[in-house]
């Protein structure tokens, strides 16, 4: 059967309109014709005329117009499928399972695959899966970024609907066809990358460097030679950033300002702040090694955003204790070093002026609350104790919130219940406390200096003034808008911090001897009996306490275990694991017991009896969380291992708790902290 070619749509109409308007002509000769015969039959021997010559026309030419689209359609098409073909940016299609079905030239040299490659686009670009891809779920376009062979490209898929194409074929007759193909495209953005990444090492960090003992490593030295010691400190912390291609501007007599572009803090964080060890050899006969403490800023909008963020970091610094750095930007904080033990300042000069600042902010409010860290323990009550005792001796309404009283507690809680010379209320609840809550209401919270932590954080946003009390160091988390805060890593407890302020806020202040009883009940558990964390000063408060009425055997008493806590605490010793030789992890399964994290705490002191240990870690299931209670000696800072896993303390008490997971995988996440940080030099 012969097939003949037609014309369609507006083309055929433009050829034939000679025809129609030759029938326009017939239409107006016959008119003529009516009116006039003579005109009428010249008019119709031209309409026949331009008949004819239309018709001749038109059938002649029609093929040849007809070869000449079909040639132009022809040549277009390779011309159009070529440029696809050589088209600079790689290009490729899929099907809707994400295989490969055409590439282009560029797309083929990019990902050095031959024509004809119908592999699925994964196995090219390992990071794109199916579920990635545009699908029938109404994603037209994604886009992500992929590195390969070294370039780096933005990647954009695009679906490409078969619907009206199907419908309008003439091959087949498909009802409700809803297939697609996936367009590919790779944008080389290598050189982009590039250009951003200089221009980013580029910018500007502005730090802070504080001598965190100038006067007491100057107090450690002949007078003679201690401006050689001050000479060599400054060459070396000058000479170390001149090398980073940075500038120091020495401030004060233990300050320095530090400008140096972003790619030196790289750098430093590659040596890991090698610094803060090279100041330390500096000895000319100083009994007492300098260190010091870095604050970086980096990645302000402004170079006054950098600055301010150097001094954020700095008094972060400070505040857990100094010998680190921090880095402090608009997403994070990273922390560095802190490996020292924090020198204990003889001088109570710091703690009288907090006193006397706390005095006075509860002299000008009516009620203070009082409240510690969720599931309080005996330094926590025995803080918020000593606060109690120095409102009220002020003349001032105090209160302490206290939600649920845990069994480690329970013996000091009971020393004032149903105790005539206390208030019925002393102890209150959440609910009451915020019920009672207002402006005229200071709020302290003692032992913690996280939010989300604390006894009760709705508190902190109903309350407007606020006193912090603690010594943990300060993480990443804090209590913001405080208007007095005090806190000071290097104490023992924090009932020691407050003995120090009874002494100073008001004179001659009388203390009970239930509440000497509680604050030394504070010191005794956090310093484990007096034999780690103690200063002269961690002395100094408990006699101040003792003569004050606490009673030693009377303490001691209070804190006698029953039978299950002390097998409880020796099971879990007995279970312990030494891991790489060098840290003891076992699991505190006291489920039978009101408070078995205490009981884990007590074993991972116990744990550092063992020889070789350098640090113990034991775990604890407890109301749905793994709680993690690490403790060492002199050799492991505990608090940055449990800062990886989210939680903090001391160099060495330190705690977290893990949502979410198991026993077995808890202790999965802990070797592989440890595993890492010991890759890395960070313990």
């Amino acid at each position: 059967m012969k097939s003949k070619t037609k014309l369609r749509g507006a083309m055929k109409l433009y050829l034939q309109y000679g025809i129609y308007l030759g029938f326009l002509l017939l239409a107006i000769d016959i008119a003529v014709f009516i009116a006039d015969s003579i005109f009428g039959a010249i008019l119709f021997t031209f309409v026949v005329f331009y008949f004819i010559l239309t018709l001749i026309l038109y059938f002649n030419y029609k093929p040849v117009v007809l070869n000449e689209l079909v040639s132009f359609a022809t040549e277009y098409g390779q011309i159009q499928r070529k440029l696809l073909r050589d088209l600079d940016i790689p290009y490729a299609l899929l099907d809707d399972t994400g295989k490969v079905i055409w590439t282009n030239t560029s797309f083929e040299s990019v990902t050095h695959q031959s024509k004809g490659f119908n592999k699925s686009i994964t196995s090219i670009f390992p990071t794109i899966t199916r579920d990635r891809l545009p699908d029938e779920n109404g994603v037209d376009e994604t886009q992500y970024e992929l590195e390969h062979d070294g370039m780096e490209y933005m990647a954009k898929f695009k679906k490409v609907s078969l619907k009206d194409m199907v419908e309008h074929n003439n091959l087949v007759d498909v009802d409700n066809y809803n297939g697609y193909l996936i367009a590919v495209y790779l944008y080389d953005e290598t050189a982009l990358r590039i250009a951003l990444q200089e221009v980013d090492d580029q910018s500007l960090a502005v730090g802070m460097i504080y001598l965190d003992n100038y006067d007491e490593a100057l107090d450690s030295v002949e007078e003679v030679r201690r401006s050689l010691l001050i000479a060599l400190i400054d060459r070396k912390i000058n000479k170390y950033i001149s090398a980073l291609d940075g500038i120091t501007k020495k401030l004060e007599k233990d300050k320095y300002l530090v400008i140096m572009r972003k790619k030196s803090i790289a750098r430093l964080q590659e040596n890991r702040f090698d610094l803060l060890e090279d100041v330390k050899t500096v000895n000319i006969g100083n009994e007492m090694a300098v260190t010091i403490s870095m604050g970086i800023g980096l990645d302000g909008l402004t170079y006054a955003q950098n600055y301010e963020f150097s001094r954020n970091a700095i008094d972060l610094a400070l505040g857990r204790g100094g010998d680190q750095a921090v880095i402090k930007t608009p997403e994070s904080i990273t922390y560095y070093g802190g490996k020292s033990q924090q020198m204990e300042k003889n001088t109570r000069v710091k703690a009288r002026v907090k006193a006397h600042a706390l005095r006075e902010i509860i002299t000008a409010k009516d009620r203070v609350l009082v409240m510690g860290h969720r599931n309080p323990d005996v330094d926590a009550f025995g803080a918020a104790v000593g606060i109690y005792r120095v409102t009220t001796a002020l003349d001032r309404k105090a209160q302490i919130v206290l939600n649920d009283i845990p069994s480690g507690i329970q013996p000091l809680v009971d020393l004032f219940r149903d105790n005539p010379d206390y208030d019925p209320d002393m102890i209150i609840n959440n609910q009451t406390a915020l019920e009672i809550a207002g402006n005229n209401t200071v709020l302290v919270v003692v032992d913690v200096n996280k939010p989300s932590i604390t006894e009760c954080p709705e508190l902190l946003r109903a309350c407007k003034s606020i006193v912090v009390l603690d010594h943990h160091r300060q993480g990443t988390e804090t209590i913001e808008n405080a208007t007095l805060s005090y806190i000071e890593p290097y104490a023992s407890s924090a009932c020691e911090m407050v003995s120090e302020i009874l002494q100073y806020t008001y004179d001659n202040i009388k203390i009970h001897a239930e509440e000497a009883d509680c604050m030394y009940s504070g010191i005794m558990v956090d310093t484990n009996n007096f034999m780690t964390k103690t200063g002269v000063r961690t002395f100094e408060a408990a006699a101040f306490l003792r003569r004050n009425g606490a009673d030693v055997m009377r303490v001691r008493k209070l804190f006698r275990e029953d039978a299950l806590e002390y097998k409880a605490r020796a099971d879990a010793v007995s279970q312990a694991e030494i891991y790489k030789n060098s840290f003891a992890i076992s699991v505190c399964t006291a489920d039978e017991l009101p408070s078995p994290t205490i009981i884990g705490a007590q074993a991972a002191n116990e744990l550092l009896n063992i020889r070789g240990v350098k640090a113990s870690f034991v775990l604890t299931d407890y109301q749905g969380q793994i709680y993690i209670s690490a403790r060492s000696m002199d050799e492991v800072n505990v608090q940055i291992v449990m800062e990886k896993m989210g939680g903090g303390g001391h160099m060495n008490t330190a705690a977290c708790q893990l949502e979410g997971v198991g026993l077995a995988e808890a202790i999965g996440e802990l070797k592989s902290t440890l595993d890492v940080m010991m890759e890395n030099g960070e313990i």
